[in-house]
């Protein structure tokens, strides 16, 4: 390098122009030292910030791209909290950033306008293009750290919906499944009307309790569609989860269409054999009402044979036939048991059309024999010399002979009507009536045992639902008297326990014994130890009759009445169960008078078992009266 050793600022000028020296030297040129500085020392400074927080945007950008998506609903809450919560905190890092090189900017470019004629010296000059430069540098890396974050926030969104899908997903599905269970585990092979009937109304229950889940599925199936259409990144995961849904949905319904179905048909079934079996009932009872000594008459036989005729007319007015045909339209999806009930009363129905057309056969003959006239004719003499006058004594014979003919014919007419009359083993003619009699009266004690279950299982039903459960309404809390806090139970005593099991088990039974009454002995020994309940609550009643006239007054128990529009007040219905347990044994003892044959056996072990229930019964009341002794 040339060195040039000058002796004064002449020299100087000789070298410098003097607008390019400051006054110091003789020149023209402003400079402020202090300011340039302030200016170096700010530009320096800016530039540090830049670059830290230009690193601070890379660290973290490389912590979000190693950051591993959660696998559940709350991690990924937190996980996007957490991120949202950082680029929150370098969001304000770089407005500072910004702020900070706009002021600067702004600082050095002031100088250019304090004058129109000043221009920007070299120093300023390189100061305002590194401010720039360094602001754009700035403005580029916050550009591409919101492209990132951008993506980076729209994957943890989609991440936190896939996780509420999948979420969703389990819960349905597991609902789904166990509601499948259930209507599987429902059978659809019911043994008589009730119970089909009582099925279809579970089935419906089932499908009614079923449907808000069938509409959360496929709104969740869709929402599914929605994020597949949005471009979610986990279409693949997605897509599967939407046709499971949608699968399970259909199999729910093809399978509950299918059981109702089926069910829907068994009734028919059942119901065209509860027909069937009534028209039979009914025909018996008719043949074996019609007396012989009033089809001695043609009045009688022509009475007795349209009764006949009108009847046969009546099955198929009443589509007792019709059995023969569902039938042979539903056999396939019958069960063995219902076809064997089917046949059985066809059989059934076969034999009764038998009787009776054999009946009407024989009536016919009655009264076609009715209809010819006899005359009372003295009888002609034989070839005789002399033909003698009738005297008293021919008409007499002639009489005699037309009693005879009455005599034979109602000799016929009783015969013919016992040889088709309702088939009874071991029956005589003489007895038929007798047979009739027990075996209609045997049915109508049956039927009065069933109805007179049902209307004794609504009646607990009503105790349960219109005051037991009162006591927890929120209404007519504050009218439950001082006097009945905790002793609820002593009240009702093990009420609720009675009416679970002649609710759910003891009355459909005793319905099923309809169809075969020989079973009625049976239902009782089956349900021995179920009926021993009976004597806790009538040990407990003296208790409960002392808790009812301390509160049976109160405002809580007259407003429960009023709601159940009972005429008799609660302490009438706790009494009901005393009632029922004593009146088995007597319907059983009117059973074993008219019963014969099958299931004698088990009727009489039956009664002997209800007796030994009632005088335990008895025992136990006299027991709980003896105090002062363990």
């Amino acid at each position: 390098m040339k060195i040039v050793m000058l002796n004064s600022l002449s020299d100087l000028h000789g070298y410098v122009d003097k607008s390019q020296l400051t006054q110091e030297f003789g020149g023209s040129l402003e400079y402020s030292h202090s300011q340039w500085i302030h200016h170096r020392t700010a530009i320096e400074n800016f530039a540090l910030t830049v670059k830290t927080t230009a690193q601070m945007l890379q660290r973290f950008g490389s912590e979000l791209a190693e950051t591993e998506l959660p696998n559940d609903v709350q991690s990924t809450k937190d996980l996007l909290a957490e991120h949202t919560g950082k680029y929150s905190n370098l969001k304000e890092e770089l407005k500072l950033a910004l702020r900070q090189g706009s002021t600067l900017f702004t600082c050095i470019k002031d100088q250019t306008v304090k004058s129109e004629n000043h221009k920007l010296k070299p120093d300023e000059m390189e100061n305002q293009t590194t401010v720039e430069r360094l602001l754009a540098q700035l403005d580029e890396t916050e550009n591409a750290f919101e492209q990132f974050w951008c993506k980076h926030h729209l994957k943890l969104e989609q991440c936190l919906q896939l996780r509420h899908f999948e979420q969703d997903f389990r819960e349905v599905k597991v609902t789904l499944d166990t509601r499948m269970d259930s209507l599987k585990g429902l059978s659809d092979a019911g043994d008589c009307v009730a119970r089909v009937e009582h099925l279809l109304m579970e089935l419906k229950t089932l499908e009614e309790k079923v449907q808000p889940t069938l509409e959360k599925a496929q709104l969740h199936a869709m929402h599914g569609d929605q994020l597949i259409q949005s471009n979610h990144y986990a279409v693949d995961s997605i897509r599967p989860k939407c046709v499971e849904l949608r699968r399970v949905c259909d199999d729910f319904s093809n399978e509950a269409k299918k059981k109702s179905d089926v069910l829907s048909k068994s009734l028919h079934v059942h119901m065209g054999i509860e027909k069937v079996n009534q028209w039979c009932e009914s025909g018996i009872y008719l043949l074996a009402s019609q007396a012989v000594d009033k089809c001695q008459s043609q009045e009688g036989a022509e009475s007795a044979l349209t009764d006949i005729e009108n009847f046969l007319e009546s099955a198929e007015k009443n589509h007792v036939t019709e059995l023969r045909n569902l039938h042979n339209q539903y056999e396939v999806i019958l069960s063995e048991d219902v076809k064997g009930s089917v046949l059985k009363a066809l059989k059934r129905l076969e034999d009764v059309q038998e009787m009776f057309e054999k009946r009407r056969v024989s009536l016919k003959r009655l009264s076609a024999k009715q209809t010819r006239p006899i005359q009372p004719v003295a009888p002609r003499p034989e070839s005789s010399p002399k033909r003698l006058a009738p005297n008293p004594g021919t008409k007499a014979r002639g009489t005699n002979h037309m009693g005879q003919n009455i005599c034979c014919l109602s000799n016929e007419l009783e015969e013919l009507l016992c040889e088709h009359a309702p088939p009874r083993v071991g029956c005589t003619p003489k007895s038929r009536d007798k047979e009739d009699h027990r075996f209609f009266l045997c049915r109508h004690i049956i039927t009065e045992l069933i109805e007179s279950e049902r209307i004794y299982v609504e009646e607990l039903q009503s105790i349960m639902e219109g005051y037991v459960a009162e006591l927890n309404n929120s209404e007519i809390c504050h009218l439950i008297p001082p006097t009945l806090e905790n002793k609820q139970d002593v009240l009702f005593g093990n009420l609720p326990e009675i009416y679970d099991f002649h609710n759910k088990t003891f009355l459909m039974e005793l319905e099923n014994c309809a169809v075969n009454p020989e079973l009625i002995g049976t239902c009782f020994l089956k349900r021995k130890e179920e009926l021993q309940v009976y004597e806790k609550y009538c040990q407990n009643k003296p208790r409960s009759e002392v808790v009812w006239r301390q509160c049976g007054d109160s405002l809580f128990f007259q407003e429960c009445q009023k709601k159940l529009d009972h005429k008799l007040s609660l302490d009438a219905y706790l009494l009901k169960p005393v009632q029922r347990i004593t009146k088995y044994q007597l319907m059983l003892k009117e059973m074993l008078k008219c019963s014969k044959g099958e299931g004698m056996a088990e009727l009489e072990e039956a009664l002997a078992t209800m007796l030994d229930i009632v005088k335990s019964v008895n025992d136990s009341m006299h027991q709980i009266a003896i105090t002062g002794f363990e």
